[in-house]
């Protein structure tokens, strides 16, 4: 009798505990548009994969009457499943208890998993939805933000770390998404931000809504803090599920190979036309990615922020890579500040994770102008220049137009340690355009000519020859920085032979304690 009275106990708390804080709590949580934290667990990971940890635990605290409202599991859910049959570790902040509050044992159960998914050596998924620390608990709710913390700087560049926002993360909870490799919000239901709108009225006299200050549409445009937005959770919780398929379980594994059926050596006719003849006119960069990318398909990443530049994933022959690309579309394809930041911290994602880098490039140099100066353009662009340098995975750019002045070098050129760099016919790699060129170098013979009409054809004469001599790929060629001028039909096959040829590279950088990249 007595072992039949453990089991159904041990049901009966079972039950209780994925009843999180009861059915009104659940009601409201759905009537917001939101899943319970068991619910998105279930929906991300494969079917009946979750093994839960801690369900059993509950928070320590006798002050302000809450010993008597302990609920079993406290108000975060973890454990470990699988995703296409690859182990992941999770956890997921449920806020029908205690409004999703961090209490002392709630960072424990965290950590606990976190461990797990380093010495397992699987990737960490955390689930935010939290109206942030514990005020009962006082400083052992800060302390416990802390040590996540100190696991997120850990783990960095050891597992891939992601983090979802499905609700508020407010206050010191910000600074563990912030920590992680990619951040993902959801439309209407989730908001970031470090001081809230009461706060901001009263010390600034700002008068701002909690959408304004930190909904996702700020976050993706404006701030870059989220890298993914999704309309509603079931397709953000989807979309994290395809973010995995491209990456390796930790840094000492390579990202995972799929069957492909998309012929290697398909000619991409279209690529032969599709750079306009001026080149002051712009077209769509990601219209060269998807045609040359298997089965059309591109993961692209910060879709909304510094749309200059578009970063994200792509296969080749089922090999996942890093795409970085000028976008001549908007800001004519320029560097500036924030595509700058973009894409370094993309690229350096990539090389922390043995994914290898496809760089094309259409760039006209960095955005002049005080804004840019004063911002730090200098550093910030520094940054790119350092990520690339710095990265030892397959490097491989295809130059297509524009390789203007500095920015020619910043986007993963030979003196980068690019392994293989091709061009386009099209491609024009100088120090800046012919119109400006040749004002620097003949302006002066030019002015001394008084009629205009022959003032004019000089110019004109000068800007040819400087178009013949420099915007072209072969000049470049003749030094070696160009490895071969491709037809751009074959830039698919030429990209997936050159990974090929590639996955044997070995490059160590000079030991040294850690880098100092300019921040």
């Amino acid at each position: 009798m007595g072992t039949k009275e453990d089991i159904r106990k041990l049901v009966e708390y079972r039950e209780k505990a994925r009843l999180g804080g009861g059915e009104k709590r659940i009601e409201s949580q759905h009537e917001k548009g939101k899943f319970t934290a068991r619910e998105r667990i279930e929906f991300l990971l494969d079917e009946g994969s979750f093994e839960e940890f801690d369900m059993f635990v509950t928070h320590r605290t006798k002050s302000f009457g809450l010993w008597d409202k302990r609920i079993l599991s406290d108000a975060v859910v973890t454990g470990h499943g699988t995703i296409d049959g690859r182990l992941v570790y999770v956890f997921s902040q449920d806020f029908t208890v205690f409004g999703g509050s961090l209490s002392e044992v709630f960072a424990q159960k965290i950590c606990k998993i976190m461990d797990q998914a380093m010495k397992m050596g699987a990737p960490l998924i955390g689930i935010n939805d939290s109206g942030g620390a514990r005020i009962q608990e006082g400083v052992r709710s800060l302390a416990g933000y802390g040590d996540v913390f100190q696991k997120n700087i850990e783990a960095s560049g050891v597992i891939p770390q992601i983090s979802a926002i499905f609700g508020p993360c407010a206050g010191g909870a910000v600074y563990s998404p912030a920590l992680t490799d990619f951040t993902m919000m959801v439309e209407k239901t989730s908001y970031m931000f470090v001081t809230g709108p009461k706060v901001a009225k009263t010390v600034t006299g700002e008068d701002i809504t909690v959408e304004e200050l930190g909904g996702p549409n700020v976050h993706a445009t404006k701030s870059g803090v989220t890298h993914f937005v999704a309309e509603n959770e079931e397709e953000g919780l989807l979309m994290l599920r395809k973010l995995l398929s491209y990456l390796p379980q930790n840094n000492l594994e390579d990202p995972p190979i799929t069957k492909c059926e998309d012929p290697i050596d398909r000619l991409d006719d279209e690529l032969n036309e599709i750079i306009p003849d001026s080149p002051q006119v712009p077209y769509n960069v990601k219209d060269i990615i998807y045609t040359i990318a298997d089965d059309g398909e591109f993961l692209e990443v910060h879709r909304r922020y510094a749309r200059n530049i578009v970063v994200g994933f792509a296969k080749f022959n089922g090999m996942p890579v890093g795409i970085v690309a000028n976008q001549p579309n908007y800001l004519a394809g320029v560097l500036d500040i924030e595509a700058s930041r973009k894409a370094a911290r993309f690229v350096r994602f990539c090389d922390a994770f043995n994914v290898p880098l496809v760089t094309l490039v259409d760039v006209p140099g960095f955005l002049p102008g005080s804004a840019q100066e004063y911002g730090g353009i200098i550093t910030h662009g520094a940054k790119l220049l350092y990520a690339y340098g710095e990265a030892t995975v397959p490097k491989i750019t295809v130059i297509l137009r524009k390789a203007y002045g500095g920015a020619y070098d910043v986007m993963s050129s030979k003196h980068l340690k690019s392994d293989i760099n091709y061009a386009w016919p099209s491609a024009e790699i100088a120090v800046m355009g012919p119109k400006g060129a040749v004002e620097i170098l003949y302006g002066r013979e030019a002015r001394d000519i008084e009629d205009e009409e022959e003032r004019a054809k000089f110019m004109a004469e000068k800007e040819k020859e400087y178009k013949d001599r420099f915007s072209n790929p072969y000049e470049a060629a003749r030094y070696g920085y160009i490895d071969d001028v491709i037809e751009p039909r074959n830039t698919r096959f030429r990209i997936i032979r050159a990974l090929q040829s590639l996955q044997t590279k070995k490059q160590v950088n000079p030991p040294k304690k850690h880098s100092n990249i300019p921040l």
